[in-house]
């Protein structure tokens, strides 16, 4: 399934307006904060001026003055006129605190009066600057800002220049930027101090940029369009908003092929030297822009016989970024392409795809041109567009599959050969075999005489358009279709992929399925589909596993009985994960019929296929080294085949393994990388939040993963995902665990206990959130609740043979009995599930294990108490836990190392103490040995608030006020 909501990563205390800035502003950040000065630089429109003016925002507060100056080209020839604009103001307050000669040189260069220049008064100007500035700095730091330093005149970066070299420790920062093509900004580094820090800004991302469009309202633009927004501005800002005002203002929208509307505004910035180029020059840049990859080779195919000398002379313009004589031609920034496109006549356009529908050597590159070239329908055309959504397809790029599909159905005639229903229904499985076939086996005749009708290969561009992660596109394209057909195996298919874009937030389609049965009729093959798509309705929607695995099945039945071997593989290989989430001992044996022959190539690759839920089998049933390898041989095939729905989930595959095995470096990369791309394809956002929660909290920043959680969490509620609900809750109260937050980890995980106990969910290996609920709630002294958590998950952990999980409770055990005072059954506890963790390859838990461990044989001499776990905790590269290590063993008295954790001899009789319960007479007996909170907490295995909240129902229990009331109390009682 998959998710469209744009899940948002949480801010790290930035600007809004230097999104994609963070590194970079944070370098910036740090060389201001220790009194240095920084060098902005990068190509027209990247974003410098944003960042610049962020940073002087954060850093002008602080300083005491605070000089500006922005000049601009039209001005750079007036000399001094930068400085006029930095120090005219503050003359004044400097005037009395300069010699005559230098007051007088810089008054006359700073108003222009008198005939002041750097040939006659060079030496007292450039003292009388540094002089300035030297006073400035006398009453507070000073900030110089200048944009747009390239435009600097001369007079004026020739004095700033001189002082900035001379400045040496005076508390003077600058804060500089400067447009650079290159890496060329040593001339603007001559204004700057010698230590200037120089920062290029580069392109943003295809995610940043779309988080940018968003930021700046244009919120409604497809996926695909914010990718070609990327592609056409280059990851330069100012380009892409220009590009989506463009979009917002034209009411519709580009058709499949057609470029993007350049605004007037970049046409002029990127075009006013095509005017200086030759007639036959500007044909040919024409020609190139419309090849993909264009060339010499293929621009002489295209007829344009001087392309050399022509592409020389663009390249002498600066329109093109490629050495005359060399094979490629690439133009200097790709809007300079699409603005060349953009302003060409229609018919010049089409003159151009048909020369490159004859001169490229790629067939899917000749039917594109074709189909650009052409006007109106033509079924040769459409057979040859659909026969390059065929070849697309097996070379692993969906996109460009359904972008063909689209064309073809433009060029297909409406009232053309239809095929029949059943003909309809089939094609896409005819469609998705040849993509694993050879490209030639199609056979292209039949596909003349078939004549797929336009709706059919609007429909196949769905399948593609989700396999390729664009969901907007295939949403779009399916209502359409809905509004053309009245067929109905296309209006089901139609339904199906309506419902499919919507992911886990079901409850916004669920009047689409009243529509879908009607529209199904009696036919069980288009009733398994829509059944198929009702087994998540009753999963995620309703929360009812054995409704869901019931309607698995019967989709599976329905499947067979139509002979659609595709639908009762999926079905069934649904049905096998909802029972192995259940714990239902048919799980196994379904596996088997879901992997039984004949396969069908699609479904063993598919993220809910049986590949699939085999692999879930495993990392349940602790067989780590058997599910990595299963999980990345899928991973690579549908990298292979272009599938991005499938490659989100099994990234998290293999990051979900390689957090099991404590590969915690490793697991985070993978987890980043799965939220990257699903952030980017809005597919399965909140699912791989969740994993990257979890991955931060091990080898991460467990703020940031506690952020992650939250917003999981929060649009899990929001789509009415009780499944995604649990694991989100799990995975935040886990990283409050880490965070040393019992009780907000108990809430948290409370939650979680009750949603899966109304969901059926009754295997513990599925979240393995159990053994954090009982050590939260040791933490917080709630030692019955967390004996019960233990004790009804281990049951049903012996049940399925879940050995891991049974190790996890064990050490959760160990901790009720250490805090209960068993202190030999409580380490015997944990050296055994240390080893068991340790042999099953869980080196994480493990690593947990042996810091229990040390936390209780705190009575052991040394600071070598604590090393094993820092070991293990090193080798997974867990750094919130080694933290925590680091912080125990500097925590550790030595005075206290050596007391047992019990309550000292006779405590127990005295008849003020005996109503005290166990936790609160250990907490009361430390307090007497003249531990701290944070002592106390860390040899119970509690929180600090839970010792603050315990010595609060001490005194009131023996109506004392404060700490040394307790040892008092305990100072008589052995003196009496």
């Amino acid at each position: 399934m998959t998710v469209r909501r744009d899940f948002k990563e949480p801010a790290r205390c930035r600007p809004d307006q230097v999104i994609g800035r963070e590194e970079l502003f944070g370098a910036a950040r740090e060389q201001l904060g220790r009194g240095g000065s920084v060098l902005l630089h990068g190509p027209a429109g990247i974003g410098k001026s944003t960042v610049l003016r962020a940073l002087a925002t954060e850093y002008g507060e602080a300083a005491r003055t605070v000089l500006r100056c922005s000049p601009t080209e039209s001005e750079s020839h007036l000399p001094f006129l930068a400085l006029a604009d930095l120090l005219g103001l503050v003359l004044d307050e400097v005037s009395d605190r300069l010699p005559t000669a230098q007051l007088t040189a810089l008054e006359s260069a700073l108003t222009g009066r008198g005939e002041s220049t750097l040939q006659r008064d060079g030496l007292a100007l450039r003292l009388a600057v540094l002089s300035a500035l030297r006073a400035l700095a006398d009453t507070g730091p000073v900030l110089v800002v200048a944009d747009d330093l390239q435009w600097l005149d001369p007079a004026s970066a020739e004095l700033l220049g001189f002082a900035a070299r001379r400045l040496g420790d005076t508390p003077v920062r600058m804060l500089c930027a400067v447009r650079t093509e290159g890496q060329e900004y040593d001339r603007q580094l001559r204004a700057c101090p010698p230590d200037t820090l120089a920062v290029r800004l580069g392109p943003l991302s295809r995610a940043q940029m779309s988080t940018l469009l968003d930021h700046r309202g244009f919120t409604g633009l497809p996926r695909s369009t914010v990718r070609d927004i990327h592609r056409t501005s280059g990851g330069n800002a100012l380009f892409a908003l220009e590009l989506g005002r463009a979009l917002a203002e034209n009411p519709t929208p580009p058709r499949p092929g057609e470029p993007l509307p350049v605004p007037t505004s970049l046409r002029a910035l990127v075009l006013n030297r095509l005017e200086m180029l030759s007639e036959e020059a500007r044909r040919t840049l024409l020609v190139a822009s419309a090849g993909a990859r264009p060339t010499l080779a293929l621009l002489h195919a295209a007829g344009r016989a001087d392309a050399e000398a022509e592409t020389a002379q663009a390249a002498g313009l600066g329109l093109l970024a490629t050495e005359p004589e060399g094979p490629a031609v690439r133009f200097a920034h790709p809007m300079i392409s699409a603005a060349l496109y953009a302003e060409a006549p229609a018919q010049e356009r089409r003159a151009a795809h048909a020369a490159l529908s004859t001169a490229a050597s790629d067939p899917i590159e000749r039917a594109r041109h074709l189909a650009l070239a052409t006007t109106g329908t033509d079924p040769d055309v459409a057979a040859s567009l659909a026969e390059a959504a065929a070849l697309a397809r097996d070379r692993g790029a969906p996109s460009v599959a359904a972008q063909l599909c689209l064309l073809a159905a433009r060029h297909t005639p409406a009232d053309g050969a239809r095929p029949s229903e059943a003909e309809s229904l089939a094609e896409p499985a005819a469609d998705d075999a040849a993509a694993d076939s050879p490209a030639g086996s199609r056979d292209a005749g039949a596909i003349r005489r078939t004549g797929p009708s336009p709706e059919a290969l609007r429909l196949q561009a769905v399948e593609d358009a989700i396999t390729a992660g664009e969901l907007d596109l295939a949403r779009d394209i399916a209502r359409e279709v809905l509004a053309r057909t009245a067929v109905p195996a296309e209006r089901v298919r139609a339904w199906i992929a309506v419902i499919d874009t919507a992911g886990h937030a079901m409850n916004e389609v669920d009047a689409i399925f009243p529509q879908a049965l009607a529209d199904a009729g009696d036919d069980p093959q288009l009733l398994a589909l829509v059944h198929y798509q009702l087994t998540w309705r009753a999963l995620l929607v309703k929360g009812d596993f054995d409704e869901a695995r019931e309607e698995a099945a019967y989709s599976a039945e329905l499947a067979a009985r139509a002979g659609d071997r595709y639908t009762e593989l999926m079905a069934l290989a649904f049905q096998a994960q909802i029972e192995t989430l259940m714990g239902h001992p048919d799980a196994p044996a379904t596996i088997r019929r879901a992997l039984e022959e004949p396969q069908d190539p699609r479904v063993a690759c598919h993220h809910n296929g049986a590949g699939y839920s085999r692999f879930r089998w495993l990392i349940m049933s602790d067989q780590l080294p058997e599910a990595r390898a299963a999980v990345t041989a899928l991973l690579r095939e549908v990298r292979r085949h272009g599938w991005v729905e499938s490659e989100v989930h099994f990234l998290r595959g293999v990051a979900e393994t390689e957090l099991h095995s404590g590969h915690c470096g490793r697991a985070l990369d993978l987890a980043r990388e799965s939220l990257r791309l699903a952030r980017d394809t809005g597919i399965g956002e909140v699912a791989s939040a969740v994993l990257t929660s979890l991955a931060e909290a091990a080898g991460g920043e467990v703020d940031r993963a506690i952020a992650l959680a939250r917003e999981a969490v929060e649009h899990a509620e929001e789509d009415g995902d009780q499944m995604y609900v649990s694991r989100a809750l799990a995975a935040l109260g886990h990283a409050q665990l880490v965070a040393g937050d019992a009780e907000a980890a108990v809430r948290s995980l409370r939650r979680v206990r009750e949603v899966e106990q109304g969901l059926g969910i009754t295997d513990p290996a599925r979240g393995r959130w159990h053994g954090d609920l009982a050590e939260a709630l040791v933490r917080s002294g709630e030692f019955a609740e967390a004996q019960d958590v233990v004790d009804v998950t281990r049951e049903q952990a012996q049940r399925l043979d879940r050995d891991s999980v049974l190790a996890v409770l064990d050490r959760a055990e160990a901790l009720i009995r250490a805090a209960r005072g068993e202190q030999d059954a409580a380490a015997a506890q944990l050296t055994s599930a240390q080893d068991r963790l340790g042999k099953l390859g869980y080196g994480l838990e493990e690593a947990r294990a042996a810091f229990a461990l040390a936390q209780l044989r705190t009575a052991a001499p040394g600071p070598t108490s604590y090393d094993e776990a820092a070991r293990l905790f090193r080798r997974c590269r867990a750094l919130p836990w080694l933290r925590q290590v680091e912080a125990a063993a500097e925590a550790r008295p030595a005075e206290a190392a050596h007391t047992p954790v019990a309550a000292p001899e006779g405590l127990a009789g005295l008849d003020a103490l005996e109503g005290l319960a166990s936790m609160e007479r250990q907490v009361a007996a430390l307090v007497m040995e003249g531990a701290t909170n944070r002592e106390i907490a860390a040899r119970l295995f509690i929180s600090v608030k839970t010792v603050e909240a315990t010595l609060t129902r001490v005194y009131r229990k023996l109506g004392i006020r404060s700490r040394v009331d307790i040892v008092r109390l305990a100072a008589g009682r052995r003196t009496s």
